[in-house]
């Protein structure tokens, strides 16, 4: 039966159509509904089931699931038509495996053309199919492989001069595969930037005569200016003869891995900046530095690569620096300020610094980049410009700006612990005179060494500052809680400074000797302001000066009233020459048997408004503003006057004038100038004119002191020595000096009865002025018992009370009428005033 059915099969009308069948075929048929009716052995053979596994199911035994439902809709559609569907499909073998068919279905008729089923042949194709799927996979490998790669091959067929190209060649030209398909060639040759087109072309003929490869990078230019870098190589294939056949090769886009590079190069030309960089991991290990770091470390890479950066730790940062820094390197990722660090030698250095946190795609810290610039000439011009602003150049103490800030905090730390602060206002004395006498140099190294030795006076926490030329302030600090001790405190204070200064100075080959005057002020909280404090400290500083002893004062109400007192004299003084306000007095001086033989000449000041002006009170003024130079010079002027009319008289032409001249009207450079033109202008005998010098002013420059004394001695002026021995007398100095006379000061005189040690000092002086050959005369002269020591150690001449005080002109003149045994009857009487102002200052 099942033979018949073969047999019949074998000339089924198919579509009308006897076909005799391929024994070799896989044939099945079904009914209508798709339920499988016969297959043949090789149907069986090739789905691995049996005939009766299959017959009577349906088709869907063999679905393989690789054929997606429009296939089978698409296939039924056209059978069911009455059409013959011929393709290829995947079915499914009972062990699971997948198989390829060539298949044909056609509608299957009855010998009398009724439709009843279908009828489906089958050839076996799986190994071929196996075979183009490899290749479509292959193929689209490389697709992808180029595309990712950004590599698309091309083949140049050099007869035709047709170019063909994968997709991706397509796409890195930026071209329409369609469009161009027939001119790839003509696209890729005229995207070659022109500068580059020669070189590409050369290298391309090159591999055509020389059989070879060749590789070259190049630019393509599109529209617009934008430039692509791609790399082309290429290899030339050959006929048996030698003739070049076609060529082959690829094209990469390169563009962004050029890109890649210059962003490199750029990086590692700014990575090697001047700056130092770090690179640490996220563990904060060091894995690259750069050169600037190399310099500015004194460490090599290799020392610190793995290395934490706590190797440069300076010391001066606490932890909680470093705490607080890391804190805003993870909660901002940013950490920019200020920060010491150690050389690899062990110095410590500034630099500014700023640390960023890098993170990867998913917020992950993973390095820290740290880059740094070195601070040091930056912090020295900052100190340079703070020590400008707020330090004396010369000194390097605090200046004004500084001691005033300085005296802020002592009023408000006082204040805070009600203990009493100091303010010390000094003024070196004569200090004109060593700039006007041995130049400003030396002038500076008396600062520089005064102001050293005023620190070492004073505590750490005291302050020292020069406010300008010879004044300096001391602030103490921390003194007693009461008045009267914290006083005694800062005048200890003072003591020890007036003892420092006092001491010699050794300007590079001469001793210098210097004092100085100091105003102090006590201060307790805000009970006075700042400029108020300094100008009260001022004030106590000028009464100082002007008065004698320690050249210590504090200041009081009344000095306030005594520096207002002093501005209005010094505005009055200018006017007191033109205005015919001062005059002069005589003081007779007499030999031994108390015959006039001359005068001290001594400056009064009769002011409008105050009456007779005290020497004491006028001189300093006039010394401190300038206004002796006019002054000292109209006293000698009249002084050689008077001694011009005297001369004409042959009772008085043996009289001389004795003239003190002070330091500032000395130190003048054409002094010896000025005294020659006015003996010339007066035809005086330069022997009757002496003037006086006191040793404090010979003793300031002996050099410039003896050239000048040398040059007035060749006119014949006398010299003489006023106070002699209240000074720092030297006995090398007096050996030099051309002197006339030695004046012994009023100061020895006065007790010369009942002090032993005066009278011994006295004829101390006498005994060593005889040695020199050196005349005597002893100022401040009141009793006879003091004329009779005087005379019996060998002294012969004298000027005081005894004899005379100082008068006017005319009744000097009228004395010397009397007869010499009369010279002091008046005086006798008036003895008793004791030390009139006017003859115990001795200046002019």
């Amino acid at each position: 039966m099942l033979q018949e059915s073969w047999i019949s099969l074998t000339t089924a009308h198919v579509d009308g159509l006897s076909v005799v069948l391929d024994q070799h075929a896989c044939v099945a048929t079904t009914d209508l509904q798709g339920q499988i009716t016969f297959v043949n052995d090789k149907f069986c053979q090739l789905s691995q089931y049996r005939r009766e596994e299959l017959v009577g199911q349906n088709h869907r035994i063999i679905n393989s699931g690789y054929h997606d439902k429009a296939f089978f809709r698409d296939l039924w559609q056209t059978i069911a038509s009455g059409k013959t569907w011929q393709g290829e499909i995947c079915n499914r073998a009972k062990d699971g495996s997948l198989y390829w068919v060539a298949t044909s279905i056609a509608p299957k008729r009855n010998k009398n053309g009724v439709h009843e089923g279908y009828i489906a042949l089958r050839t076996d194709i799986t190994q071929t199919k196996k075979h183009e799927l490899h290749l479509a996979k292959q193929n689209a490998l490389l697709q992808e492989t180029q595309k990712l790669g950004q590599v698309g091959h091309w083949e140049f067929d050099i007869y035709s001069s047709a170019l063909e190209g994968s997709e991706e060649i397509y796409r890195i030209l930026e071209v329409d595969p369609h469009a161009a398909a027939r001119s790839l060639g003509h696209a890729k040759f005229s995207l070659i930037h022109p500068e580059d087109r020669e070189a590409v072309m050369r290298r391309f003929c090159e591999s055509l005569s020389r059989c070879s490869s060749y590789c070259v990078e190049y630019r393509l230019l599109f529209a617009g200016g934008r430039i692509k870098w791609v790399k082309e190589c290429g290899t030339t294939h050959f006929d048996p003869h030698g003739k070049p056949l076609y060529t082959i090769g690829s094209m990469q886009d390169i563009d962004q891995h050029k890109k890649a590079e210059e962003r490199l190069r750029i990086a590692s030309i700014t990575f090697e900046t001047q700056e130092s960089i770090v690179v640490t991991d996220a563990n904060a290990h060091i894995v690259s530095v750069n050169k600037s770091f190399e310099r500015l470390t004194g460490y090599t890479a290799a020392e610190v690569i793995g290395q934490n950066p706590s190797l440069l730790k300076s010391g001066r940062h606490d932890a909680e620096f470093y705490k607080q820094m890391w804190a805003a390197l993870f909660e901002n990722g940013n950490w920019t300020g200020e920060i010491w660090d150690r050389r690899k030698d062990g110095h410590v250095y500034p630099k500014w610094m700023n640390i960023s946190a890098v993170r990867n795609e998913a917020g992950e810290i993973t390095h820290f980049v740290a880059i740094s610039m070195d601070m040091t000439d930056r912090k020295l011009a900052e100190e340079k410009i703070h020590r400008l602003a707020f330090f004396d150049t010369l000194t390097d103490l605090p200046n004004r700006r500084l001691l005033v800030d300085r005296l802020g905090q002592a009023i408000t730390h006082s204040l805070r612990t009600c203990a009493f602060g100091a303010i010390f206002f000094m003024d070196l004395d004569d200090f004109k005179i060593i700039n006007d006498t041995r130049g400003h140099d030396a002038g500076d190294m008396l600062l520089i060494e005064v102001a050293a030795r005023l620190k070492s006076c004073v505590r750490e926490n005291d302050t020292v500052a020069r406010l300008g030329g010879d004044e300096f302030v001391v602030i103490l600090q921390d003194l007693s809680n009461t008045r009267e001790t914290a006083a005694a405190q800062a005048e200890n204070v003072a003591r020890k400074i007036v003892a420092s200064l006092s001491y010699p100075y050794h300007l590079s080959s001469h001793e210098h000797h210097c004092s100085v005057s100091i105003g102090v002020c006590l201060f307790q909280g805000h009970n006075a302001s700042i400029e108020e404090l300094l100008k009260q400290a001022d004030t106590a500083m000028y009464q100082a000066k002007s008065a004698t002893g320690s050249g210590i004062r504090f200041f009081e109400s009344s000095m306030q009233r005594a520096v207002e007192l002093r501005a209005t004299l010094e505005q009055q003084l200018r006017h007191a020459l033109p205005n015919n306000e001062l005059h002069l007095h005589f003081q007779l001086q007499v030999d031994n048997r108390r015959n006039i033989i001359g005068a001290e000449i001594l400056l009064r000041w009769l002011n409008a408004n105050h009456g007779v002006v005290s020497p004491a009170d006028f001189i300093p003024l006039a010394e401190n503003t300038g206004l002796i130079l006019p002054i000292g010079q109209w006293v000698l002027e009249t002084a050689c006057a008077q001694l011009q009319r005297w001369q004409q008289d042959a009772s008085t032409s043996h009289l001389h004038l004795a003239v003190n001249v002070s330091a500032r009207q000395f130190r003048q450079e054409n002094f010896a100038d000025q005294v020659k033109e006015m003996m010339n202008r007066f035809n005086i005998n330069p022997a009757l004119l002496k003037l006086e010098l006191t040793e404090s002013l010979v003793l300031i420059d002996v050099e410039d002191t003896i050239q000048k004394m040398h040059s007035l001695k060749e006119l014949g002026v006398k010299f003489s020595m006023d106070d002699f021995g209240t000074g720092y007398s030297s006995l090398s100095y007096l050996k030099r000096l051309p002197l006339d006379q030695i004046k012994i000061d009023q100061s020895f005189v006065r007790d010369i009865v009942s002090d032993k040690s005066d009278a011994v000092l006295v004829q101390t002086i006498i005994d060593m002025s005889r040695n020199f050959g050196l005349e005597v005369i002893a100022e401040g002269v009141e009793t006879d018992q003091q004329l009779e020591i005087l005379q019996r150690n060998g002294c012969h001449a004298f000027q005081g009370y005894l004899f005379g005080k100082p008068v006017t002109l005319d009744e000097f003149e009228d004395l010397l009428g009397q007869l010499p045994g009369k010279i002091g009857i008046s005086g006798k009487s008036s003895h008793h005033s004791n030390g009139d102002p006017s003859t115990s200052t001795g200046e002019s």
